[in-house]
C-alpha cells in the first residue's frame, strides 16, 4: 500500500491542464506551413483533408484515439471537436475512454511528472506513470468500482461497448464532478463512441468484479455487436472520412467496417478521406503502423485525400483542429446523430 500522504502529494501537485484550441488562432501557423517541407507541410496537408471532410456534404467522420494524448492535455481537443460538429462517431481504446477521461470526470486529474522517476518508489506509492504524467492510482481503483456500480445497475445481458458507454454518460450527467468530459458531451451530442477492446482499461477490472459479484446473472461486452454497429453507420452514411490519432485496434476496427460490409452483401464505398497521425513505423507489418497507401490493397481506404503525418499527436493535433476551428466551416454542417440509429 501506499506510504505517507504526504510523501504522495509531493508527486501529485503539478496538474496536467488541456489545451484549448478555441483560444489559439493557429490558422496563420498552418498557412505558412502548407509552404514549407517535411512534417509541416504534412501537417498543413493534414488539416486541409479534415476540412475538406467537414465541407463535404455527406460525408460521416469518424475519430479513432490510441495511445495517452487525453491524458497529455489533448482532451478538451476532442470535446470541442464533438460540440462543434466535427465529429460523428469515434472508435478508441478503452484506455482513452474510461483510464482518461471518465477518470477526470469523476474528479480525478492527471499529473506532470518525469520519465527519469524512480518507478520503485512511484509504485511504492501507488502512482502509475505514462511516460512523463503521472496518475493516482487509488484513484483509478475507484474509477474501476465505479464502472463496475453501473454494471450492477443494469440489466444482466450482453451489450456492446457503445451501449455501456452510453449507460456511463448518462451517469456522469447526474454524478459528475468534471462536466466537460468526452463521455458525457458525446452523450449529450448524440455522438456515439466504440471501445472494440474496452475490457483492457480499467473498464476491465470493474467489470471482471461485477461478474466475480454476480457469476449467475451478470451483463458482458459483445465485441461482435461494436462491429456490427459500427458497420451499419457505414452502410447508412453516404460516404465516410478518418482522422486517426495513433493506430491499433481502433484504426483497424474502422478501416474493416468496409470489409464488413462487403460480406454482409452491402456494396460501400471505401473510405474517401483518411488522415493518421503516428509515430509508428510501417517497416514491422503491423497495423499501427500501416500506410494508408497500403490499406487501400485492402479496398478500405481511398488514396485520394490521404495523408500519414509521423509526428507525436500532441505537437501537431492543436495545431491541425484550431485551424479547422477557426476556418468556421462546421457551423454550416450537417449533424448526424448516429446514436439515434440505434434507438429502440
Amino acid at each position: 500500500m501506499s506510504m505517507k500522504k504526504s510523501e504522495k502529494k509531493a508527486f501529485l501537485k503539478e496538474e496536467v491542464k488541456h489545451i484549448d484550441i478555441k483560444s489559439l488562432d493557429w490558422t496563420s501557423i498552418i498557412d505558412a506551413m502548407r509552404d514549407m517541407s517535411f512534417t509541416s507541410r504534412d501537417t498543413a496537408v493534414a488539416a486541409d483533408i479534415l476540412n475538406r471532410m467537414i465541407n463535404d456534404d455527406g460525408c460521416t467522420i469518424f475519430l479513432t484515439l490510441a495511445g495517452s494524448t487525453s491524458a497529455g492535455g489533448c482532451m478538451q481537443v476532442y470535446v470541442d471537436m464533438v460540440r462543434n460538429n466535427m465529429v460523428d462517431a469515434i472508435v478508441a481504446t478503452g484506455a482513452s475512454i474510461v483510464d482518461m477521461d471518465f477518470f477526470e470526470a469523476l474528479g480525478f486529474k492527471h499529473y506532470k511528472g518525469s520519465p527519469d522517476a524512480n518507478d520503485t518508489e512511484l509504485r511504492n506509492h501507488y502512482i502509475d506513470r505514462i511516460y512523463d504524467t503521472y496518475i493516482d492510482e487509488e484513484e483509478l481503483q475507484v474509477c474501476d468500482m465505479t464502472i463496475g456500480k453501473i454494471a450492477d445497475s443494469l440489466e444482466p445481458r450482453p451489450y456492446s461497448s457503445r451501449e455501456f458507454i452510453w449507460e456511463m454518460g448518462k451517469y456522469l450527467t447526474k454524478h459528475a464532478k468534471k462536466k466537460d468530459s468526452l463521455v458525457q458531451t458525446c452523450f449529450e451530442h448524440n455522438v456515439p463512441i466504440f471501445c472494440p477492446a474496452f475490457s483492457d482499461s480499467s473498464a476491465g477490472f470493474g467489470l471482471v468484479r461485477h461478474q466475480w459479484d454476480n457469476p449467475e446473472r451478470h451483463m458482458s461486452i459483445d465485441s461482435v455487436a461494436d462491429f456490427l454497429e459500427l458497420t451499419r453507420i457505414k452502410m447508412a452514411a453516404k460516404g465516410s472520412g478518418l482522422f486517426m490519432i495513433g493506430g491499433g485496434v481502433p484504426k483497424n476496427f474502422v478501416q474493416d467496417t468496409v470489409i464488413c460490409a462487403e460480406v454482409l452483401g452491402k456494396d460501400v464505398p471505401m473510405h474517401k478521406y483518411a488522415v493518421q497521425i503516428t509515430v509508428a513505423d510501417p517497416r514491422d507489418g503491423a497495423c499501427s503502423s500501416s500506410t494508408l497507401k497500403e490499406a487501400a490493397s485492402w479496398g478500405k481506404v481511398d488514396t485520394v485525400y490521404e495523408q500519414m503525418v509521423y509526428a507525436e499527436a500532441t505537437s501537431v493535433l492543436p495545431l491541425i483542429i484550431s485551424y479547422v476551428y477557426h476556418k468556421k466551416d462546421w457551423k454550416k454542417r450537417k449533424r448526424y446523430n448516429w446514436a439515434d440509429l440505434y434507438a429502440k
